[in-house]
This record gives structure tokens, sequence and C-alpha cells, in this order.
């Protein structure tokens, strides 16, 4: 069978896929989950690898329906849930009219207070952690950028399905994932340092991890934190 890149199998279990991807500069066949789409990925350095990354997915079909009935239920913002900013949770306040979402207190703490209903009562708040993302996380790109000797970089924020960042050293730009504005600042900081360490060696050499570690010391328990919350960080908004 010829497999294409993008291409969706369902896999054993209601509702279950398995996306097939073409990256050309993965050295190997592997599988990832998408926590966000609720589906696993079959990655392979070219298309008619495909079948390979099938043929091993399917060794591993009992590992991807694990991961994927286990992944966290989707959290809606919507006034009163919460969110967490810097780690720290912040209870959603409907506003009233159309107002864009901004950063306030009342007398039981920290709140995100929105205009809107809905679905733009939802994207108004996801633009507030868009824009906290982006200040915090240009902040300390800077920082890094200053302790290296570094000339500055063009920093975008999306929202990556799988990375938490990426750096293009040739036309030195960093994109990042607002997503871990809501994880705690240390964790954060180190995505900026992994990111902008790539600057001065564009792989995950020891020479690399060395960068890091000069940069923020152990890069372990953050690496640690973003495996075991990440998923939990995607499924905000869903």
């Amino acid at each position: 069978m010829q497999y294409r890149n993008g291409q969706r199998l369902p896999l054993d279990g209601e509702g279950l896929a398995l996306r097939l991807s073409v990256n050309p500069r993965a050295r190997r066949i592997s599988i990832r989950i998408d926590a966000r789409a609720g589906e696993a990925v079959a990655v392979a350095p070219s298309e008619r690898r495909l079948g390979d990354a099938v043929a091993f997915a399917r060794t591993r079909n009992t590992w991807i329906l694990d991961r994927l009935t286990a992944r966290p239920a989707g959290l809606p913002l919507q006034p009163g849930g919460t969110v967490s900013l810097s780690g720290q949770p912040m209870r959603l306040v409907a506003g009233g009219g159309a107002g864009a979402a901004r950063l306030s207190t009342d007398g039981d703490g920290p709140i995100i207070i929105s205009g809107g209903e809905g679905e733009a009562f939802s994207r108004r708040v996801q633009n507030l952690l868009k824009r906290e993302a982006r200040r915090a996380l240009i902040a300390r790109t800077e920082v890094h950028l200053r302790t290296l000797g570094q000339k500055p970089v063009q920093v975008s924020i999306a929202d990556g399905r799988s990375r938490w960042g990426s750096c293009s050293p040739h036309n030195r730009t960093i994109r990042y994932s607002w997503r871990v504005v809501m994880a705690p600042p240390a964790v954060l900081d180190y995505l900026a340092a992994h990111e902008v360490a790539h600057l001065v060696h564009a792989n995950h050499s020891p020479a690399y991890w060395a960068v890091v570690h000069d940069l923020i010391g152990d890069p372990s328990p953050h690496r640690r934190w973003l495996r075991d919350h990440g998923a939990s960080l995607h499924a905000v908004g869903r």
C-alpha cells in the first residue's frame, strides 16, 4: 500500500487515529502523541518509509492506546474555570461587554476578567496568555542572548502541537509555544535558554547541554516538568 504524508489511519479504539508525517530531518522512524489532536503521529524521514512507520506503529499499538486514552480531558476557558499563569491558578471571570481579557484581583485572589461569551471569551483569554507569553519569553531570551554575547533574534509566538520551541540559527529566529507561560517561571526560563543555546550549537550534543547548564544550571527538573505536565497544558482551551 502507498502511504502519503498527512494520511490518517484508524486505530483500535473509538475515534482514535494514527497520522503519518514526513520529517526530512528525522534520523529514524518514531511515534509521538499529539495530545491536543488526540492522535498518534508516525514520523518517517521520507514518504517511501511511511510503510515502515506504519508497521512500527502497529507493534506499539497497546502503548499508543494507553497514552491516548490517558490524556487529560479538555479544559475549556470559560467563566468560573481556572487557568494557570506562571504556575499560579487564575480564576476566570466574565466582565460583560466585549472588552479584552485583563489581569486583576478580587477578594479571593488573582483573576482574569474578560468580555465575550462562549468561544469569544475563550479567544480573549488565550490572547491575554499569548501577550504574557511574548513579554516573558522575549525578556528571558534577551537575558540569555546577552550572557552568551549573541546578537538579537526575531521571536515569534505560536501554538505548536509537539514542540515547545524551535530555533533557526541561519536566519536568527526563535519560535516558542505560548502555552509555556502557564508553567512555572523556571520552566519558561529553561525553554528560552534551550533555544538560545542552539545559536551556539545547532544540535543536542554534550557541548550544547553544557551551554544550557551554564545559563540555568541543571535543566533536568524543567525537562521533566514539561514531560510530566505538557499534556495538561495542551488540554487548555480544548
